[in-house]
């Protein structure tokens, strides 16, 4: 089991502000928190160091690369082995349209959420790549309207 740290306010003020916009430079990150900034760059290398911080990573718009339809795929497996789920895993997330995939608990085993041009590539998407494996037992889709209304990982309040 990982070992993760404390965080105090001042960690709490950091992650807010790094989940907002993580190319602030350090200069401006120490400044918004109120510490020096080899202070505010050390707390931010131990949040990375003891994996708080597990990456950095530029969000791209799937409609300004020309994929503007987005759907969720709800995704039954049948039957149940880690070999078919490895293989299940490995192939949905090398395809291009991926965006992210989560095991789940409930009826489904997993959400697929993919990222396509249009409604002739989601059918591809769900007829050649999910309803043909043998280990896919049930498909349904969930279109997106809008983008993702997202919120930080916050500090639960005492």
């Amino acid at each position: 089991m990982t070992e993760y740290p404390d965080l105090d306010p001042v960690d709490w003020r950091i992650l807010a502000i790094l989940q907002d916009d993580a190319s602030i430079t350090n200069k401006a990150l120490a400044e918004r928190v109120g510490l020096p900034t080899s202070s505010c760059h050390e707390r931010v290398r131990r949040l990375r160091r003891t994996g708080v911080i597990t990456g950095v990573r530029a969000v791209v718009d799937p409609a300004a690369v020309g994929r503007g339809l987005q759907a969720i795929i709800a995704v039954q497996l049948r039957p149940h082995s880690r070999d078919l789920v490895d293989v299940f895993t490995s192939a949905v997330l090398a395809l291009p349209e991926t965006i992210a995939l989560y095991n789940v608990s409930g009826p489904e085993d997993y959400f697929l959420h993919v990222a396509v041009a249009n409604s002739t590539d989601l059918q591809r998407i769900i007829v050649d790549h999910l309803a043909t494996r043998p280990e896919v037992g049930h498909c349904q889709t969930h279109l997106i309207f809008g983008r993702p209304l997202t919120a930080p990982v916050r500090a639960r309040r005492q």
